[in-house]
């Protein structure tokens, strides 16, 4: 434990605990050797954001997105992200129905609770904008007329790491939209040992409903009511403000959304710990999901191969833990 705040006795109802750890235990019968990934996706979950996942084929994204649907019991849309994509295609537009001589509106795949965007890489940058418009407002606007997203609402994104060509690096401005980004990568042998033993079997895992939306609603609503003392804020902020100082390695640090998404993310934790209030370690455990997309690199640091991952670590040694 790393924690130095005076220690408290409050703690949650344990049944708020019990639902988070269902979720986690059901999300585990269906991905094999992801824990980080799926925890860290829970908690953006229930702290109100969207979260990136950046991973080569093959490492579970797709699935993750849908068990996590099929476990809250929430609609579900698929977004395949492709060049010829238009930001009509995800929004919905509107068709003039020669039957009923008017016109009427088509909803786009984005009317769902939990959004798959599947390589948002891949689409040009009027398209992600999109999407991103519709994560950062939770409503869209069609031909005039605004129409709010169904709650929760839960962007997960992917991109594949090693392919670049054909792709559309997502501008600084719409990663910061993203409350954190979560890397999954490949499973160990003995991980994938058991995927093949629990998918090439008589009797496929499949998901099942284990929380209502109802109860993610008031799991989102749990996590606003941890408390966070003047320490932790204080600590948050010298974290998120040591990205920003000038340095030969960073050249664009980590916005204000930065110091939100880490103490919601931190309060998440806290939540799922079973515990009303928030301490360093909670802050520490999230940090690096949060911070590493919102920190951009000098090209010398990149060739002398250093990463984001890096820099975090660095900035989590040398700020004094509260």
């Amino acid at each position: 434990m790393v924690h130095t705040l005076e220690e408290e006795n409050d703690s949650v109802d344990k049944s708020i605990s019990q639902d988070i750890a269902d979720l986690k235990f059901q999300l585990q019968k269906l991905i094999v050797g992801q824990e980080n990934a799926l925890e860290k996706t829970v908690i953006t979950l229930i702290a109100g954001g969207n979260v990136l996942l950046e991973g080569v084929p093959g490492v579970a994204k797709t699935l993750l997105a849908r068990s996590l649907a099929a476990s809250i019991n929430s609609s579900f849309s698929r977004i395949q992200f492709t060049p010829d994509l238009l930001p009509s295609d995800i929004t919905g537009t509107v068709v003039f129905n020669l039957k009923s001589n008017e016109f009427s509106t088509v909803f786009g795949p984005v009317f769902h609770q939990i959004i798959l965007a599947d390589e948002i890489n891949r689409a040009p940058p009027k398209v992600q904008s999109a999407l991103l418009e519709a994560m950062q407002e939770h409503q869209v606007t069609i031909q005039g007329t605004t129409y709010p997203l169904p709650s929760p609402f839960f962007v997960i994104a992917t991109e594949n790491p090693l392919e670049s060509e054909g792709t559309y690096p997502l501008p600084e401005a719409e990663t910061d939209r993203f409350m954190t980004k979560i890397v999954m990568t490949l499973p160990s042998i003995d991980d994938e040992i058991v995927i093949m033993e629990r998918f090439c079997g008589e009797r496929v895992p499949q998901a099942e409903p284990v929380l209502s939306i109802e109860k993610i609603l008031a799991l989102q609503n749990s996590v606003r009511k941890i408390h966070a003392n003047a320490k932790i804020h204080h600590y948050i902020a010298e974290i998120v403000g040591a990205t920003r100082t000038a340095s030969p390695v960073i050249t664009i640090g980590a916005s204000p959304r930065a110091s939100i998404g880490l103490l919601m993310c931190s309060k998440a934790h806290a939540l799922l710990n079973g515990r009303d209030y928030v301490i360093p370690e909670d802050v520490i455990h999230v940090s690096m999901e949060v911070l590493r997309h919102r920190i951009r690199l000098s090209f010398e640091a990149q060739l002398d191969g250093i990463t984001p991952d890096t820099v975090i670590k660095d900035i989590l040694t040398t700020v004094s833990i509260p």
